[in-house]
């Protein structure tokens, strides 16, 4: 079994931190004790690219129960934990991740991982159905089908979809209910401040916290922060989301504007270039860049770096100082890439419990369904969303009503 990883001996603390998710993972539990025995996956390949981290592991594990022959890499250079990957290695994944491996190395796992020849993939920010349209598009037509985890990725599928260049069907799990509701607001709006209060020990309260995009993860990152005692400034090119940010009682501005006023900036669009130079050398002495966007595109770093006057210098692990011609100094977390898990340990194990479900009932999904299935961008059926939520309430130890029969035929209209 061929497998790239930083170090095997790093694989006991990966197996603690894997043995540790487990615990709060029930949905997982759940998938497995239910189509574990008939193996429903058996004999299938399948090949993941999401972050490398101790949830993922337990989803992995999760397809190896049910039969699949997993292959495991990264979806972003610094959000592999290497003592997991080794971890994961130790129970008979092949695996193809490196925390801080260089782009050319990144591309170079994802095409490993591609040579066992998956009939399903599951993607998170859209790099390897990126590959299998571009230089191994000559194996799109092995693929049954796919998933992709996060909205960067969604984008990039809804332009190969729209332009009619996609070359098998993919799912949205993104766009799934128990996704964006959960993972985007509650995961990332935990797991972006956790970033960077490890990583700078600062106080949020009191500070003014620039959240630029208010999609749910925006919307997420807000509330969490508003919670703990910050004075939170949206920017946004919606203007339905503008309107809805202004009715949840934020200021909204230009980040022309924000720009003088920001303590913490945090992007969080899926777009590029979010921050420039004409804001950056506007911006406080000590404030404080960072991104929860999937690519490290949101805050042009190439700017950055031209308006230093200095050699950019690490001040603190994974927080790079630039120094501006007036003397302001600007502090990057995690070089730009996603804060929360360049800097931290990614969503809360509850979180991905629910998402990793989703993408489990995906590839199930496009196994039963793929043939009937066109080259098209899918959602989820909301049976399944129904499914996962109302098991994680039942292990939650919560219970919902029901309607009564006569409240279904007066929602039926046949009153």
């Amino acid at each position: 079994m061929q497998s790239v990883v930083k170090d095997l001996k790093l694989a006991p603390l990966g197996e603690q931190k894997i043995n540790w998710a487990k615990e709060y993972m029930p949905l997982m539990k759940y998938l497995g004790d239910k189509f574990g025995k008939s193996k429903i996956f058996k004999g299938i390949n399948i090949v993941t690219s999401i972050h490398m981290e101790a949830k993922t592991a337990v989803f992995v594990l999760l397809l190896k129960q049910c039969g699949a022959n997993v292959v495991a890499t990264g979806c972003n250079p610094l959000s592999t934990q290497d003592d997991v990957a080794a971890a994961l290695v130790k129970n008979n994944i092949s695996v193809f991740a490196k925390y801080g491996c260089t782009m050319k190395e990144y591309e170079k796992y994802l095409c490993m991982a591609l040579d066992s020849h998956p009939s399903l993939i599951v993607d998170d920010g859209g790099d390897l159905v990126n590959l299998l349209h571009g230089k191994r598009s000559k194996q799109a037509v092995e693929i049954w089908g796919g998933s992709e985890e996060t909205t960067t990725g969604v984008h990039r599928l809804h332009a190969l979809a729209e332009a009619g260049k996609l070359r098998f069907p993919m799912i949205s799990v993104n766009d799934s209910t128990c996704k964006y509701l959960f993972d985007n607001r509650y995961g990332t709006g935990q797991s972006s401040l956790d970033g960077i209060i490890r990583t700078t020990n600062l106080i949020i309260a009191g500070k003014t916290l620039v959240v630029a995009g208010y999609g749910w993860c925006g919307k997420g990152i807000c509330m969490r922060a508003r919670g703990m005692g910050a004075k939170v400034v949206v920017t946004e090119i919606d203007p339905v989301k503008a309107i809805e940010a202004v009715c949840d009682g934020f200021q909204v501005m230009p980040m022309d504007k924000a720009a003088h006023i920001g303590d913490i900036f945090i992007t969080v669009t899926g777009c590029k270039d979010v921050i420039r130079a004409k804001h950056m050398a506007n911006m406080k002495d000590g404030a404080v860049l960072c991104n929860t966007g999937h690519f490290d595109v949101e805050i042009n770093i190439p700017e950055l770096e031209k308006l230093s006057v200095k050699k950019p210098y690490e001040v603190r692990k994974n927080i790079t100082t630039y120094t501006l011609a007036n003397g302001h100094k600007l502090n990057l977390l995690g070089q730009g890439r996603l804060v929360n898990l360049a800097c931290a340990d990614g969503h809360p194990i509850e979180i991905m419990d629910l998402s990793f479900a989703m993408q489990f009932m995906a590839m199930k999904y496009i196994k039963e369904h793929g043939s009937e299935m066109e080259n098209k961008l899918y959602l989820l059926p909301e049976e399944l969303d129904k499914e996962i939520a109302f098991f994680k309430l039942a292990a939650g130890g919560y219970k919902i009503d029901k309607l009564t029969k006569e409240q279904e035929v007066y929602l039926k209209g046949e009153y």
